[in-house]
C-alpha cells in the first residue's frame, strides 16, 4: 500500500516480465507487446496509421501500480512518446502516442524494422516538423495474454507481413 511517507509500491515486475499481449484499441488499430525484460519492450505493429511497423529492444520505464496494473512509456527514435497503462487481471489497457507532425504526415516512412533503419529514422525525426504533435488516447482490449517467459528472441522475430493471416487474430 503506498502512502505519503511510502510512496512508491513495491516493484514486483513478475506478471508482466516476459508477458506477450495482442491488444486492440477502440479506433481499431491492433498492436503486439513482448515485455522482454524490465527495461526492454519489442512490438508490431498490425495496423493502423502505422501498422507494419516493428521494433526490438526499445528501452521502456516500467513500473507496478497496483496487483497486475502496470504502466511503461518511452520515446522511441522517431521522436514519438508512448505511455501505456495496463491491467492484466481486467485484460484491459490504455494508451496515449504523441505522434510528432512528420509521423502524422508521413506514417510510410516508419513502416518498417525500425532497428535496420536507425540513422535514416532520426535523419527524418532531426527535419521535422515535430510540432503539433499528433496524439492518440485511447483504451484497448487485451486479445491474448501469453506469458513465454523473459529475454526470448523468438517471440517478435519477424514482421507484420511475415506471419501467418490470422496470426493477430488469435484470442485466449
Amino acid at each position: 500500500m503506498t502512502t505519503v511517507d511510502n510512496p512508491t509500491p513495491p516493484q514486483t515486475l513478475d506478471h508482466i516480465v516476459g508477458a506477450h499481449l495482442i491488444y486492440t484499441y477502440a479506433n481499431g488499430w491492433r498492436y503486439e507487446l513482448y515485455v522482454k525484460d524490465s527495461t526492454t519492450i519489442d512490438y508490431r505493429i498490425h495496423s493502423g496509421m502505422v501498422g507494419g511497423r516493428w521494433v526490438r529492444d526499445q528501452p521502456v520505464h516500467l513500473v507496478r501500480l497496483g496487483d497486475e496494473r502496470f504502466k511503461m512509456s518511452w520515446d522511441e527514435p522517431t521522436g514519438t512518446t508512448v505511455s501505456v497503462s495496463i491491467d492484466l487481471s481486467a485484460r484491459e489497457l490504455h494508451g496515449v502516442i504523441f505522434f510528432p507532425r512528420w509521423v502524422a504526415e508521413h506514417p510510410e516512412r516508419t513502416i518498417c524494422f525500425q532497428n535496420d533503419h536507425l540513422d535514416q529514422i532520426r535523419g527524418y525525426r532531426d527535419a521535422g516538423p515535430t510540432y503539433p504533435a499528433h496524439v492518440i488516447d485511447e483504451f484497448a482490449k487485451i486479445t491474448l495474454l501469453e506469458r513465454p517467459g523473459p529475454r526470448r528472441e523468438d517471440v517478435i522475430a519477424c514482421g507484420p507481413a511475415d506471419l501467418p493471416p490470422d496470426y493477430a487474430d488469435r484470442t485466449n
